[in-house]
This record gives structure tokens, C-alpha cells and sequence, in this order.
């Protein structure tokens, strides 16, 4: 399901499926990302500017947590199951955080500019200035 429901009877797009799918958090068409992580200045369907955005190091810190954790829980279930040599885990876990972490890096962003327009945080505030 891709939208819901607003307090005003309108549609909105989910965070959730807009920053999965990195696309524009106001018509879930556009994209929000070019490159790898580079904000596009405003989307091209709806024109939303997004050229004020902040995401700081949240995308980095959930990619920290989420890939650290499972790369711990990895390299103990190795270890417990085959007892290899100190060097048999640098071959699998050094590709497996840095693929894990570029995975998810990107759509972690989305997400957090998807909620941060839906919760009008900083330059997505949409009260008129007096």
C-alpha cells in the first residue's frame, strides 16, 4: 500500500514506501536521489523543493547499528559453528559490511527525508512565515 489516508480526507504517500523506493516524499513518483547520495535540488513530477534538506548522520548511525549488528551476529554464529582462524573472518566480513552498508545507506536517507517532510521538520515546514 502506497498511500494513506490524512487527517483532511486526502491521500498521502507512506515514508516508509517513498524512502524505500527513494522517490519524492510529496507524489511518490519522482526521485529524491541521484547517484549514490546526492538530493536532487526539487522533484521533477510534483516540483517539491528539496534543495534545504538535512539528514546529518542519521542515515550513517542507523547503518552503523543495523549492519554492526548483524555482522557481530555473523561472525559469532562462524566462529561458534566452524572455529576458523582470526583471518577466514576479514575475508567475508569485510565484503559483507561494506555491500551491506552501501545497500542500505541510501534508502535510510529517503526514509528520513520522507519523515521529515511528513512530520515538518526544517525546510519542509509548511506554516507560512508572518
Amino acid at each position: 500500500m502506497t498511500k494513506m489516508q490524512n487527517d483532511q480526507g486526502g491521500t498521502t504517500v507512506s515514508p516508509f514506501f517513498a524512502g524505500l523506493m527513494c522517490r519524492c516524499p510529496h507524489c511518490g513518483q519522482g526521485k529524491v536521489l541521484t547517484g549514490l547520495l546526492d538530493v536532487v535540488p526539487a522533484c521533477t513530477v510534483c516540483e517539491l523543493d528539496l534543495s534545504a534538506h538535512d539528514t546529518g548522520d542519521g542515515p550513517a548511525v542507523f547503518v552503523i547499528l543495523i549492519v554492526g549488528g548483524f555482522a557481530v551476529g555473523l561472525a559469532f554464529f562462524v566462529e561458534t559453528t566452524f572455529a576458523p582462524p582470526t583471518w577466514v573472518h576479514l575475508i567475508y566480513q569485510i565484503p559483507f559490511v561494506l555491500g551491506a552498508s552501501i545497500l542500505c545507506l541510501r534508502p535510510l536517507k529517503a526514509i528520513l527525508i520522507a519523515l521529515q517532510y511528513r512530520n515538518h521538520v526544517g525546510s519542509f515546514n509548511d506554516t507560512p512565515a508572518d
